[in-house]
């Protein structure tokens, strides 16, 4: 096929070559989505723990003892009802950011920023801590990762094919495949969430809660939804309502078994 081919036909050029690459590279998320996987689980789990460590030398954690065992406590009793057989590492960092964390590895980490902004009670935090464990047990770590991999190929295949700019070209794929994947993870995360905090007695609903303060904390300050990573608050409340029916039950049944955290700062 010559240069100007090419050109003509990139678009299935470039479709043919990562869909080879996705047919001997598949995986396939705890709701049934397919997921590229190009790296192992033990690879992903030497990423987490380093990725980790360099977090902790650089941010500390809380001073506040009660407020770490309160973190512990919530993420213990999640842990314990979706992977008991892996070890987790809980901390709580003394940093105002409005964010929590899940790495492959069994690490989570809880910024106080979330717990002082966006939180009001332990189910609340509850949901942040079961969607980010949800991260972690569905492989979206490394689909991300795979995916990445497979865009930046996809781009040099293509620049080198076309002489058209990569950055040009990655750009494009980063609006047409990383964000729409990345926000199918977070979304996906976010009913896996729902499942787990219920199946640890927290009460789902107040998922709900979470998001209309996140939005609060967040002052409007967030790109338009199909540039960014992750859903707006709203379709996530949306997404979440919907679920509530699905998961009242498990909740309900979780407590009648004596399933009832009692976590407090």
């Amino acid at each position: 096929m010559n240069r100007n081919s090419i050109i003509k036909h990139w678009p299935t050029v470039a479709i043919s070559l990562l869909t080879s690459v996705a047919i001997v590279s598949c995986a396939t998320s705890p709701t049934g989505r397919t997921q590229l996987k190009l790296v192992s689980d033990a690879q992903m789990e030497q990423m987490g723990a380093a990725a980790f460590s360099q977090l902790k030398q650089k941010t500390p954690p809380t001073s506040n003892g009660a407020v770490s065992s309160y973190v512990e406590c919530i993420a213990r009793a999640i842990t314990r009802e979706v992977a008991a057989d892996q070890q987790w590492e809980v901390r709580t960092f003394d940093d105002d950011q409005i964010n929590a964390f899940a790495l492959p590895g069994g690490k989570i980490g809880v910024y106080t920023g979330l717990i002082n902004k966006a939180t009001e009670n332990q189910d609340q935090l509850a949901a942040v801590v079961g969607h980010e464990v949800a991260h972690v047990l569905a492989g979206h770590s490394a689909a991300r990762v795979s995916n990445d991999m497979a865009a930046q190929l996809g781009v040099s295949v293509l620049a080198g094919a076309t002489g058209y700019d990569p950055q040009l070209i990655g750009m494009g794929a980063n609006l047409l495949l990383l964000l729409p994947y990345g926000r199918g993870d977070e979304s996906e995360a976010d009913i896996l969430g729902l499942n787990y905090m219920a199946r640890a007695g927290f009460d789902p609903r107040q998922a709900v809660n979470l998001w209309v303060n996140m939005a609060r904390a967040s002052e409007g300050n967030k790109p338009p939804e199909f540039l960014s990573t992750h859903p707006a608050e709203t379709t996530r409340i949306r997404d979440i309502q919907r679920e509530l029916p699905n998961v009242m039950p498990l909740y309900e049944q979780s407590r009648a078994q004596g399933k009832r955290p009692n976590c407090r700062r």
